[in-house]
């Protein structure tokens, strides 16, 4: 006798994901008029009948996206958050959101309790360190996940990644520093190694190479408290810096109060460019320059990406680098000059 046709069968039929069909069973507003009815075609012809009663018990979690972010304190990671999650909301999903705090073994114990929970999706801002047991989990478990804003995962083919161009950024950061009379340029913040920390500081290199000036970096947390203390540590060990570009605002924000604190003019004597361009960089004083990367659009169309992916079965691409802008403001340059 042959076998009832199952949902994989429907999907197979329709040309959709098994994600778009359950969608559709469910009645969702989210699938298309069009796609909604392919499915409800395939179903006709091969006689498939659903049980809803059964589905119930196992899809009680269907339509939540595991959402994994290494620092929620930093309003860079927050505001990345908040956007997705409004606009995984629009489409009527949830986000399970947890903070790792830079710690990879409890970013493997929120992934394993999201995938025990039924997650449809993961998006993660990772940890650094011992990664593969979280990822290679979920592998295994064949949940769709992007990795976002850092890569620890070489595999891009099952774990794509996407980011702003860091590159771009630093690149026009320090070309902006030097077309505004900077002579000694510092790169200021991000734990050595790191490959975000590379990263945000290839374009500043480059710039630098071309230029024939030598390069300086003052490595430390990119935290306000670094920042304030990166600037003693200027005057002692670099007096001749004129100018930084930070790795990233809340760096940048620490070296404004630490001026100020010194006594020393920001943009007259020490110019300083942060990045992310977070909200309090324009309602510092004096306000940042800083390399925008429009991170709330950015989780806007990571939201859009990965539900894509699952609804359309379309994979992103291996890898997406998002283009950045610099927001020029008073602690780089005179205004009105």
């Amino acid at each position: 006798m042959t076998s009832r046709p199952t949902i994989i069968d429907v999907a197979r039929k329709a040309g959709v994901s098994k994600s778009t069909v359950s969608l559709v069973l469910q009645n969702s507003p989210v699938v298309r008029d069009e796609t909604r009815a392919l499915v409800r075609e395939a179903m006709a012809e091969l006689g498939y009948v659903y049980n809803r009663a059964a589905a119930n018990l196992r899809s009680a979690n269907a339509g939540l996206i595991g959402l994994v972010i290494n620092d929620l304190r930093n309003p860079f990671f927050t505001e990345f958050a908040i956007s997705l999650q409004m606009a995984l909301s629009a489409r009527g999903y949830a986000a399970v959101v947890a903070n790792t705090d830079e710690d990879p073994a409890l970013q493997a114990q929120m992934i394993a309790a999201m995938i025990e929970h039924g997650v449809s999706a993961f998006i993660i801002s990772p940890a650094y360190g011992e990664v593969e047991t979280a990822f290679e989990a979920i592998a295994r478990a064949g949940i769709p996940a992007m990795q976002v804003l850092r890569k620890v995962d070489p595999d891009t083919a099952r774990f794509p990644f996407a980011a702003p161009d860091y590159r771009k950024g630093g690149e026009m950061a320090t070309a902006h520093l030097l077309a505004e009379g900077a002579r000694r340029i510092a790169f200021v913040g991000g734990i050595k190694g790191r490959t975000v920390t590379r990263e945000r500081m290839t374009g500043y290199l480059a710039v630098l190479r071309q230029a024939g000036i030598e390069p300086v970096f003052i490595d430390g947390r990119p935290t306000q408290a670094f920042g304030r203390e990166a600037v003693r540590r200027l005057e002692r060990e670099h007096p001749d810096i004129d100018a930084a570009l930070c790795f990233n605002d809340l760096v940048a924000l620490g070296m404004i109060s630490g001026c100020a604190e010194r006594g020393r003019p920001v943009a007259e004597a020490l110019k300083i460019v942060g990045f992310d361009d977070i909200e309090e960089a324009a309602l510092a004083w004096p306000s940042l320059t800083s390399v925008r990367c429009d991170i709330a659009g950015f989780g806007k169309a990571i939201a859009e990406t990965v539900l894509s992916w699952l609804e359309d079965n379309q994979p992103p691409a291996p890898e997406t680098i998002t283009p950045v802008t610099l927001a020029l403001r008073d602690s780089s340059a005179r205004r009105g000059r």
